[in-house]
């Protein structure tokens, strides 16, 4: 008999473990980590509220910045969308703003929680800065910040559907783990054209490449990190330096306007500035630059060794 009972109970034990490993392995599909911006992120969502996606998310452990991202789009298309209570008054569910919060609903999340300075004041649905922080605290206390991503998607809009289409709007929103714009924790800085290489010439060394964009176009961290420099710079009107784990440190110069901070961590592929034409530029570009202890690497053949191209 007693057996009998170790059996039945090793059995059952056996059972609960599978059962716990299987829900364990479901709830670890659905918590995203951070990630980078994919081309087709970058092409369609306005840097701005880029980086307020990715300056909201950390406020919820575990909630990835697509998440808000794909929310953002299906709502209203990154507030573009020219529809009655997007920029002011109400749809016909008395929803309003760029993340389409109900008025009730918006005041009850910035009653329990204070958003961080550069929004409105009072802090208003209408604005990204506030709408976009307000949805990281909502999808966290409806469960995000307990892995339940599913449960938080659906409390923001109660259909089966929407969550299902916030899902793959934010999979379509990241970047592949390996593709062709990433490789050994590198990414492309930018999408650009290269108009000057490193070395020599007229006027003397030129220390990095210059990468011709549209003013405006998404920089990124070329790798993880944390910002040593983020403002204005003599020749460079505007700069971001980066210092990353190995020590090597990125420069970005010319920049239209920056969206990070010194001391900021920062992850491959973050957007962290946006492409202009400040300083001693002749036309908008991003200036790029690799240095290490010994001193400016070529970025084209630094990219090369690492499968990258930066000049397609």
């Amino acid at each position: 008999m007693l057996r009998i009972l170790v059996t039945a109970a090793a059995a059952f034990l056996g059972l609960l473990v599978t059962l716990v490993a299987a829900v364990t392995g479901t709830i670890a599909t659905l918590i995203p980590t951070s990630s980078a911006p994919s081309a087709a992120a970058l092409a369609d969502i306005p840097a701005d509220y880029l980086a307020l996606y990715h300056q909201a998310a950390p406020l919820c452990p575990g909630l990835d910045w697509a998440i808000l991202a794909a929310i953002g789009k299906i709502e209203t298309d990154h507030g573009r969308l020219d529809a009655p209570g997007v920029h002011s008054g109400e749809n016909f569910a008395g929803a309003g703003g760029p993340m389409q919060f109900l008025q009730p609903t918006f005041d009850s999340v910035t009653a329990r929680h204070t958003l961080p300075p550069g929004g409105a004041t009072p802090p208003s649905r209408y604005h990204p800065h506030d709408a976009i922080h307000a949805a990281a605290h909502y999808l966290c206390d409806s469960g995000a910040d307990n892995g339940d991503l599913r449960a938080a998607i659906f409390a923001y809009n109660r259909a089966d559907w929407y969550v299902n289409k916030v899902l793959a709007q934010a999979e379509n929103y990241r970047a592949a783990a390996t593709t062709s714009a990433t490789s050994a924790g590198w990414a492309l800085p930018v999408q650009g054209r290269c108009t000057s290489g490193f070395g020599p010439r007229p006027g003397g060394f030129h220390r990095g490449l210059d990468l011709a964009a549209p003013t405006g176009t998404p920089i990124v961290a070329a790798a993880g990190g944390t910002v040593l420099n983020a403002g204005p710079a003599s020749g460079y009107g505007l700069w971001v330096r980066i210092q990353h784990t190995d020590g090597t440190i990125t420069t970005y110069g010319h920049n239209h306007t920056n969206h990070v901070t010194p001391g900021q961590p920062v992850h491959t592929g973050q957007l962290i500035a946006e492409v202009g034409n400040r300083g001693e530029s002749t036309g908008p570009h991003l200036h790029f630059q690799i240095d290490t202890g010994n001193g400016a690497l070529d970025p084209e053949a630094f990219y090369a060794q690492r499968g990258l191209r930066l000049c397609p």
